[in-house]
């Protein structure tokens, strides 16, 4: 038998007021006011009170030493002096990385808050897309939105996390570069897309 518009219960209709159509934004780095207007210009016409669940994830002090790590081990070859590990203080790197996740976190809030969406939001430790598919499930929500960096080498890396939300998920997955118009990032303007 086909389903006709009639056959739905209330609930399942984003445009009767009834219950809630939910979202959950996986971000990179804190939202600007643009980038939450933007994100809320998506659900403009949706008639159901719009709430948005944001994660952003720990950015992991580990990876960071890796990196410095890295990038001190090249410019050895070019007489730069070499970073000790006991110049190191995990901890202390550890502390600074889960301040900035939550400074960044409070940043998205109240930008989602000013652009007049009603917004929840946390950190997560978790790796990025297991967070997204657990409060995709947990809220019920009716899309995922992954928003990254415009920057090419984290475009590169975490398109990734969109096309592995893409097979997880069973609701949209919209990925969207964080600081850019849709104008620049369909390729009219300075974007990844636009270079």
């Amino acid at each position: 038998m086909s389903e006709t518009p009639s056959d739905h219960t209330p609930d399942e209709s984003i445009h009767d007021g009834v219950g809630t159509y939910d979202v959950v934004l996986l971000v990179e780095q804190a939202l600007t006011a643009a980038d939450a207007q933007q994100v809320r210009s998506l659900h403009a016409e949706i008639e159901d009170p719009v709430v948005y669940h944001v994660l952003i994830p720990l950015e992991d002090a580990a990876a960071r030493i890796e990196a410095s790590l890295g990038t001190l081990g090249a410019g050895d070859l070019m007489a730069a002096p070499a970073l000790a590990m006991s110049d190191v203080d995990i901890e202390a790197l550890r502390r600074e990385c889960e301040e900035n996740s939550s400074s960044e976190l409070q940043q998205t809030l109240a930008a989602m808050t000013a652009a007049g969406g009603k917004v929840t939001g946390k950190v997560t430790s978790e790796p990025p897309v297991d967070a997204l598919a657990a409060l995709v499930t947990a809220v019920d929500a009716r899309e995922a939105i992954i928003l990254t960096r415009s920057h090419v080498v984290a475009e590169f890396f975490h398109v990734d996390w969109t096309s592995r939300a893409r097979r997880k998920l069973g609701v949209p997955v919209l990925h969207l570069i964080e600081h850019e118009t849709f104008d620049e990032q369909a390729g009219s303007g300075e974007g990844v897309s636009g270079l």
